[in-house]
């Protein structure tokens, strides 16, 4: 993990989950740290933590990914303090779930205001500088841009549209010297399945899913990394995502029949938090 030490690194999303995981184990190798997501009160939480544990203070800029200017001002304000920007990690997201019957137009332009123009945004205004740094961008996708099961139709949605973005602005970018990492986890320890189909986290909803599906988040970041420092294109995060991936790309028919059993039974993998 050498490979962040001393870079300067911005994260979306980065108050809770996967996000708030990758500044703590960033941190610990040595990256110079924007945190940016909507709860500042819980960045600020983070960033002494950091700060204790490292020695080094993280900038902290509250930054809703669905506004106009929000991740421009979170770059501007990265390179006016560090001189430059070497990585993002476009990681902010949540899911919207529900019957398809039950969804309406409003529900599908929520989250894709979030997990797809959002991401959008944050490459955009991303790219200048990490094309001076001929560095990298990242985007948290999931498992669910693979496979599609009955609702959870927003959400896959969004990340089947991450996978199509990533695959066909890769060799683009790397004209310009900048890798792009898709990172596709599967369940992982994290508040995304206590976020309600507005994006207000009630904490103190159970975890729909059984423990031994759900994987350690330390486990899952580390997964993470190893694949962002190898400049890797795309990785399948957890051994049962990789295995949903090979069952729907080599036996798509039992994916199908799962998701007919799913459907009859009344739901997807959760439902939402209330």
């Amino acid at each position: 993990m050498s490979a962040f030490r001393g870079k300067v690194i911005l994260i979306t999303g980065a108050s809770s989950g996967i996000g708030e995981e990758l500044a703590e184990q960033l941190a610990k190798h040595g990256a110079l740290l924007t945190l940016a997501a909507r709860r500042a009160d819980a960045l600020g939480r983070l960033a002494e933590r950091i700060a204790a544990a490292s020695g080094s203070q993280p900038l902290v800029i509250e930054c809703d990914v669905t506004r106009d200017g929000d991740v421009e001002r979170a770059v501007s304000e990265t390179v006016r303090q560090r001189g430059r920007l070497d990585v993002a990690f476009a990681n902010a997201g949540f899911g919207v779930v529900g019957a398809f019957a039950k969804l309406s137009l409003a529900d599908y332009r929520r989250q894709f205001e979030t997990n797809v123009f959002g991401v959008l945004r944050t490459l955009y205004a991303a790219l200048p500088e990490v094309t001076r740094t001929r560095g990298q961008m990242v985007i948290t996708g999931s498992v669910a841009g693979w496979v599609a099961m009955p609702g959870v139709s927003p959400y896959a949605m969004s990340k089947f549209a991450l996978r199509a973005l990533a695959n066909s602005i890769s060799p683009e970018l790397a004209q310009q010297g900048v890798a792009l990492t898709l990172l596709s986890p599967g369940f992982v320890e994290s508040n995304i399945r206590r976020v309600d189909n507005r994006g207000r986290l009630h904490a103190d909803a159970p975890e729909p899913l059984p423990s031994w599906l759900v994987v350690n988040r330390r486990k899952a970041v580390r997964q993470m990394l190893r694949a962002v420092a190898r400049r890797q294109r795309e990785a399948v995060i957890t051994g049962h995502g990789r295995l949903l991936v090979a069952m729907e790309r080599l036996a798509p028919w039992i994916m199908r029949a799962a998701g007919r059993r799913m459907a009859a039974r009344g739901g997807g993998y959760r439902s939402e938090p209330v």
